[in-house]
């Protein structure tokens, strides 16, 4: 398990400024959502987190500066499931699934039995194994969904990062791997920060429900203690 430790985290894009100066920790095993109106800097913030864009401030998991880390190391440490995925058509689920496992694997290396069986099991636990030799590109808009937060998965980070994850997904299919997050929280004790259009979701499966606007923290709060 990881603590993850943000301050000050701003992102700007050209004159636009899409986060201002967002600060907060989020403990070891803890379950954050993040919610609000479109352009409100949530999924700018856990792009920076993720390293895909320039940010302004300081991330710490566990104390060390993700700004001192090379991709590799910073992939070990957290994985990211973004709202619109480029999915390449002609791979299998298994052969998507398994690039979750390049940060473990060396540049003249091929994948271990071991990649290959955490692949195989998260397969397992989503329920995927009859897509597993299928090709992306036959693949529904909801299968294509969870083939992704597979691949998020089989990097076994301390840290998960989901934006939309579950949008995709029909009720039913939603509710099992809002259970399924769930249970790997508790079993493994990843964190995870969530950003999800619906309020429902957020106060059901978060710790603490970040409300953000105009790329700032409006409240932040306990579902309980209805903080949020």
């Amino acid at each position: 398990m990881s603590e993850l430790t943000l301050n000050g985290i701003s992102v700007q894009y050209g004159d636009r400024t899409a986060l201002r100066s967002f600060s907060d920790g989020v403990p070891a095993g803890e379950w954050v959502g993040l919610i609000g109106p479109n352009g409100a800097g949530k999924s700018s913030l856990l792009r920076a987190v993720a390293g895909l864009v320039q940010y302004g401030g300081a991330m710490y998991v566990d104390g060390v500066d993700l700004a001192g880390l090379g991709d590799r190391d910073r992939a070990q440490q957290i994985a990211y499931v973004p709202q619109e995925p480029l999915i390449p058509g002609d791979m299998t689920a298994f052969e998507y699934v398994l690039l979750g496992r390049n940060p473990y694997i060396g540049y003249f290396g091929g994948a271990s039995r071991h990649d290959r069986s955490v692949v195989d099991d998260v397969l397992d636990r989503l329920r995927l194994r009859e897509f597993a030799d299928r090709m992306l590109g036959a693949l529904s808009g909801g299968e294509r969904q969870r083939v992704v937060l597979a691949r998020a998965l089989a990097q076994e980070t301390p840290i998960l990062l989901l934006d939309e994850p579950l949008a995709a997904l029909d009720r039913k299919l939603r509710r099992e791997m809002q259970i399924e997050l769930q249970n790997l929280q508790r079993n493994v004790g990843i964190t995870f920060v969530l950003v999800t259009h619906d309020q429902e979701e957020a106060l059901s499966m978060s710790d603490r429900v970040c409300i953000m606007r105009e790329g700032e923290i409006v409240q932040i709060g306990s579902p309980l203690e209805g903080g949020a």
